[in-house]
């Protein structure tokens, strides 16, 4: 199989937002190191965490002038030194960088394959979003039958997978999303759905559930929304899993975690769940399997962009004029 040595490419050329990407044309084709392997991109999934790194707010992330993008499905072109259980051809959505490209390396361990029978669009957001999910929900939130769940940005690429799961596991979802996207959410299951921009969540929380609180909320927002979130959780047993910070940093101190706060906060970081507990990430990917044979978890249609119009389509995510899924077509 022929690999060039130039791509096309989406490359972000200052850290003052998705308006400076620029499509460029003579980018280098990357050579897989060892434990890595070259996809050839089918689609590329677009994520949040995509218009952090635009502006420079993504912890670690990237210095401009880089080649964006973090998720992408196709096939393997070249396999690094290494790699074993994966082969040249095979179809596999993988997390690492520069997937806004004609071609992207990503390290082996954070590649699945494509189910069959399955579109490379369809399955966008596996890694990210389905998996960044089930962590927040079960190992790390420790969701139980009959509890109830705050699931912020519901109407999301990850927060519609969060209800559906949520759903599955027998739990009642109060959900968060801008008025326009309420039905969205309530047709994915969610029992009740929260107008964040015109009602005070925490005192919806509260009402909702008889003034005791959510058993588990999952934080996806930070800014104003992160204090919401930590007062909207179950005294002493309740639990939050913080895994984004959409609207801006927030922080919460150890006096309000003893005399205000009583509650347990989860960190979460899909990247490095996989590269410091892979055993954990093994079983999200187990369990991901078998939910889309239990048909929870089913193909995704995704908004698509032409790779030309990736500036556009990270502006409106993060205008929050978006539903679901979006992905780019190199």
């Amino acid at each position: 199989m022929s690999i060039p040595s130039i791509m096309r490419a989406l490359q972000q050329t200052t850290r003052n937002g998705p308006q400076d990407l620029r499509l460029i044309d003579n980018a280098a084709v990357p050579t897989p190191g060892p434990g890595e392997v070259l996809i050839r991109v089918a689609f590329a999934g677009i994520n949040f965490a995509d218009t952090m790194q635009t502006r420079g707010t993504y912890y670690n992330g990237p210095e401009a002038p880089y080649i964006a993008g973090l998720e992408a499905a196709g096939e393997i072109v070249a396999l690094g030194e290494g790699v074993s259980g994966l082969e040249l051809g095979a179809r596999v959505i993988g997390a690492g960088y520069g997937a806004f490209a004609e071609y992207m390396v990503v390290p082996a361990a954070a590649v699945v394959p494509v189910p069959a029978g399955w579109g490379d669009e369809q399955v966008l957001g596996v890694i990210i979003n389905w998996a960044t999910a089930l962590a927040a929900l079960k190992p790390l939130g420790r969701l139980a039958a009959g509890e109830t769940v705050l699931i912020h940005a519901a109407a999301g690429g990850l927060g519609q997978a969060a209800v559906k799961m949520a759903k599955h596991y027998g739990a009642t979802v109060i959900a968060t999303a801008s008025p326009g996207k309420h039905e969205t959410v309530r047709a994915l299951g969610a029992d009740h759905v929260i107008d964040y921009r015109n009602l005070d969540v925490t005192a919806e929380v509260l009402r909702l559930t008889g003034g005791k609180g959510a058993d588990l909320v999952l934080e996806s927002v930070g800014g104003d929304t992160f204090g919401a979130s930590l007062a909207a959780a179950k005294r002493v047993t309740g639990r939050v899993v913080v895994f984004g910070a959409a609207s801006g940093e927030a922080a919460v101190t150890n006096w309000e975690l003893i005399f205000k706060q009583q509650i347990h906060i989860i960190g979460l970081h899909i990247s490095e769940l996989i590269a410091s507990a892979p055993e954990i990430f093994g079983e999200l990917m187990t369990e991901l399997f078998a939910l889309m044979d239990a048909g929870v978890y089913t193909p995704v249609q995704p908004t698509v962009y032409d790779l030309a119009d990736g500036s556009k389509a990270l502006a409106d995510l993060e205008a929050r004029a978006t539903v679901g899924k979006l992905a780019l077509r190199p």
